[in-house]
């Protein structure tokens, strides 16, 4: 494969100032920035594993971080932060090949002219650091200063202590902070290292952190024409990975100015390098279709890593002001949608997400226990440090809507699956499955039906709890089953009840139509909700082929009252795939996930704009991009979420949407080896190891 064919599309450039679209995530999976259009400026910052007492709800939460990157700038003594409208023509570039934003502007400050641009990113190389260069170019000759800061003034909590203090020996660094968050759930260290080039410059003042922010300022003068060059170099830990944070986050940065801001930018641009040789390539698709593909790998990967102590949210590291973002809890979506994607992908970065669920298994063991049952009962929303339920009060999700542990089990075997991973099986995958399979002994009656799952709540969020939710009934036989051949792998032990369960587990129907729940009616509350083809695809749940086209075709049918929500409206085209109609499957992958990416940078909303026009404008949302990732590899390739031998997993031919030819992969991961995929329509798709593969020429 040619370079090019594993270049990612960029987007558009933006310009001017936001308007009513959101800012340019920049992350890295254990760093996540929001950058302004004038970059200068402090945007938001999370990062993974750091959390506080939210001040409204009271309830842990992700908590913003002091923002590593914020700067200023003076031209004859005015400050461009006291200039307000000194600034014009904005514009950012992002590109997704390297994880690299460019920002741009002109500065017109005291009598004087200066172009700027600013280079952001995030190293996936070295994930504690976000690194930035800003390069000022004055149109005439005089003084100059610049500010390299970390401004805290939007961060939740306070300053615990700060160090200017230079070690006797080793490399320097400018300073370090410790940051507590609000009710001092946790802390969080920044250590920062800055250079200046190409102007005459004094030696860097660095006073104490005051007034918010902890900086480093420099003097001097340019000449017209020649560019100044600024670098800021900043670690940031939080204390789930390290007992002293802001130690360790010198060390780290110290580290990174002895290896120098052009090498850490070019193992940057390796690791991306690597990523981009899982590029999905849909030939025979327009390029809109080839940059949505490519922007929904590229979030992500921006907001995964194997370095990452607390899973990711359903919105990544990305938060805004308007919104609450679920406060950054970790929630069914992420096992669900985005595990699949990256068991192929990224295999390290799905493992991390898992990692978390198994550091968290005494909160899912109280939590069983709170409710009165045995096993492992996940939170609705779990808190990203502990781990436990942190629903706003009252909770109300929280009562019902349990099928979370089922998607966080089927997310772990099917990891161990696609793998071959053995000893993840074993020391992973297996403690989960059989808690879980314990839990859905103790949720599940029986009755004369057979084993039903009373005062549930399905996908859909409605007022009331139902009896038998398909999804959750559907997806407690796929993990007993799943429980079942993890115990026959590994010559454990498999309760006979489990088994008993999952041959006798009432599936609400109307006559081969598997429906929502017991008593379902089409005009209910959220009725066109398609909960049980979620259930069929990804989930895997089998139905004989006449049954699985008239659900199907059943909830195809409702698809206007649905498309536009969160979460399963991506998987509309690939569920039309399954019934071979293309034309179809085109229009509601437009519907379902298309329409959902609106403004700069190709993020994804959480609902379609023009659908609900109430709703904040929230993104990037993993859902929606899982979801599409999954019916691009799974859905429409015809491979299957399960166990077995690599041709085990071609389910069934390749159905793509009109115009599209195949799907094609350079590189993917299955069994622990790196191959490639070919899905042409209308045959079985190919894996083939990366060895096999004849030479290119």
């Amino acid at each position: 494969m040619s370079d090019a064919s594993s270049r990612p599309i960029n987007p558009p450039t933006a310009h001017g100032d936001l308007g009513d679209e959101l800012p340019a995530y920049v992350a890295n999976g254990l760093i996540g920035l929001r950058v302004r259009p004038m970059a200068f400026r402090a945007g938001m910052a999370l990062v993974s594993g750091y959390s506080g007492e939210h001040p409204v709800r009271r309830i842990e939460a992700a908590a913003n971080a002091p923002y590593p990157l914020a700067a200023d700038l003076a031209l004859g003594g005015a400050w461009l932060s006291d200039a307000d409208s000194a600034v014009s023509d904005l514009q950012q570039d992002y590109d997704f090949g390297s994880g690299e934003l460019r920002s741009r502007f002109r500065v017109t400050l005291g009598g004087r002219e200066a172009a700027v641009e600013v280079l952001t990113f995030c190293s996936r190389h070295d994930p504690t650091l976000a690194c930035q260069e800003i390069a000022v170019t004055p149109s005439q000759g005089g003084e100059i200063a610049l500010r390299a800061s970390i401004d805290a003034r939007g961060a939740d909590g306070h300053l615990v202590r700060e160090s200017r203090e230079a070690p006797e020996e080793g490399p320097v660094v400018d300073g370090a902070l410790l940051w507590q968050s609000g009710g001092g759930l946790s802390t969080c260290g920044l250590a920062y290292v800055t250079t200046v080039e190409g102007g005459d410059f004094a030696e860097a003042k660095r006073p104490a952190f005051q007034y918010g922010q902890f900086h480093s300022l420099f003097h001097g003068r340019a000449r017209g024409g020649r560019t100044v060059t600024l670098r800021q170099i900043v670690s940031l830990v939080p204390d789930v990975m390290h007992a002293t944070p802001d130690q360790h986050a010198a060390r780290l940065a110290a580290k990174a100015a002895h290896d120098g801001f052009e090498g850490l930018r070019a193992a940057n641009r390796d690791v991306w390098g690597e990523v981009w040789k899982g590029r999905i390539r849909l030939v025979g698709a327009t390029d809109r279709w080839q940059a949505l593909a490519d922007a929904a790998v590229f979030y992500l990967n921006c907001s995964t890593h194997g370095a990452s102590p607390a899973s990711t949210s359903i919105f990544g590291l990305a938060t805004w002001h308007d919104y609450h973002y679920y406060y950054g809890h970790v929630m069914w979506d992420i096992e669900a949608f985005a595990v699949p994607p990256l068991c192929l992908l990224q295999p390290d970065a799905a493992r991390s997400l898992l990692d978390y669920r198994s550091r968290s298994l005494e909160g899912a063991r109280h939590n069983a226990r709170l409710f009165g049952r045995r096993g492992l009962q996940f939170p609705w929303e779990s808190a990203p440090r502990s781990g436990e339920e942190s629903a706003p009060i009252p909770g109300t999700a929280a009562w019902h809507e349990d099928h979370v542990s089922l998607d966080v089990a089927h997310a772990f075997a099917l990891h161990a699956w696609l793998t071959g991973d053995d000893e993840f099986l074993r020391a992973e995958a297996w403690p989960v499955l059989s808690g879980v399979a314990d839990w859905i002994s103790s949720r599940a009656t029986r009755t004369a039906k057979g084993y039903e799952i009373r005062a549930s709540m399905g996908i859909a969020e409605r007022e009331q709890p139902v009896e038998n939710a398909a999804f959750t009934n559907m997806a407690a036989v796929v993990v007993l089953r799943e429980a079942i051949a993890a115990a026959e792998r590994l010559g454990r032990h498999a309760d006979p009840v489990w088994s008993d369960i999952a041959e006798q587990m009432v599936l609400p129907r109307r006559g081969p139509v598997v429906i929502s729940h017991d008593g379902y009616r089409k005009d209910e509350e959220k009725g066109g909700t398609p909960d049980p083809l979620m259930g069929l695809f990804p989930f895997g749940y089998p139905l004989s082929a006449d049954d699985e086209a008239a659900t199907l075709e059943f909830y195809l049918g409702q698809a206007d009252s649905y498309i536009g929500s969160p979460m399963l409206s991506a998987l509309y085209g690939a569920w039309a795939a399954r019934l071979g109609d293309r034309r179809q499957a085109l229009r509601l992958l437009d519907e379902g996930y298309g329409q959902f990416i609106q403004g700069r940078f190709l993020q994804t909303l959480e609902y379609r704009a023009d659908r609900f026009p109430e709703q904040p404008r929230a993104g990037p949302f993993f859902a929606n991009i899982g979801g599409f990732l999954t019916g691009l590899l799974f859905g429409f390739a015809g491979l299957r979420c399960g166990g077995g031998a690599p041709a085990d997993w071609l389910e069934r031919d390749a159905s793509l949407p009109q115009g599209w030819r195949s799907i094609e992969i350079e590189r993917l991961w299955l069994g622990g080896r790196p191959m490639s995929l070919s899905a042409r329509h209308g045959a079985r798709a190919t894996i083939t190891p990366l060895e096999d593969r004849p030479p290119e020429f």
